[in-house]
């Protein structure tokens, strides 16, 4: 299993952060997030990150090569029964899936991951659980990036035989906080949090 792999070998491993590709939603906004949070991660940690992102289908041959894939979009996600079937085996053979809603896909994201897991719940995380302090310490969960409805940034996750094996952040607008600065303008010590929280997702992957 990856999780365990990169348990043992996390002082020097190599990752590639895979961008999912579905239809029916911009699965493909603000390419310059992964790139940039790459970047931190490589100044930051022992892990070696690649520089450019990777665009992965869940119907890919290569998803099963691929620990860490990330999935984000405004509106509608829609996946094949045989992409669900893949996404669903790939999670169970030890893959880690991060969800960002970017506002508006927050309907259509949970009735995907029913499909996925069907039986299974998206639960939100207790502030203790330990994404929220692997390598940055975060008290109170997932941190404000982005206003939208005036509502808390949450974060859940999807436990399959007591693994983690999505998470994902409602209200949060993370990889937002990941794009260069001139594209959402946000002050300098929101895109640190947004950095930090993503380095602590990642690191969570690949260290549990």
């Amino acid at each position: 299993m990856w999780f365990l792999v990169f348990t043992i070998l996390f002082s020097s491993c190599d990752i590639t952060i895979a961008r999912v590709k579905y239809r029916g939603g911009d699965w493909y906004n603000d390419p310059s997030i992964i790139p940039n949070l790459a970047r931190e991660i490589n100044k930051r940690t022992t892990i070696n990150a690649a520089s450019n992102q990777r665009v992965i289908t869940p119907i890919d041959p290569d998803l099963f090569s691929c620990p860490f894939i990330f999935l984000t979009g405004h509106g509608d996600i829609q996946l094949s029964d045989v992409e669900i079937e893949c996404l669903r085996n790939y999670l169970l053979k030890g893959g880690f899936l991060y969800a960002d809603d970017d506002y508006g896909m927050d309907k259509a994201f949970r009735r995907e991951m029913a499909k996925v897991f069907p039986g299974l719940e998206l639960v939100e995380l207790p502030f203790s659980h330990p994404i929220y302090h692997c390598f940055y310490d975060f008290q109170t969960g997932p941190p404000k990036i982005h206003e939208h409805n005036n509502k808390p940034p949450r974060g859940y996750g999807l436990f399959y035989k007591g693994r983690l094996v999505v998470y994902y952040t409602y209200e949060s607008n993370v990889s937002d906080g990941w794009a260069d600065p001139d594209v959402h303008k946000d002050p300098e010590e929101i895109r640190e949090k947004a950095f930090k929280m993503g380095i602590n997702i990642v690191v969570y992957a690949m260290a549990y």
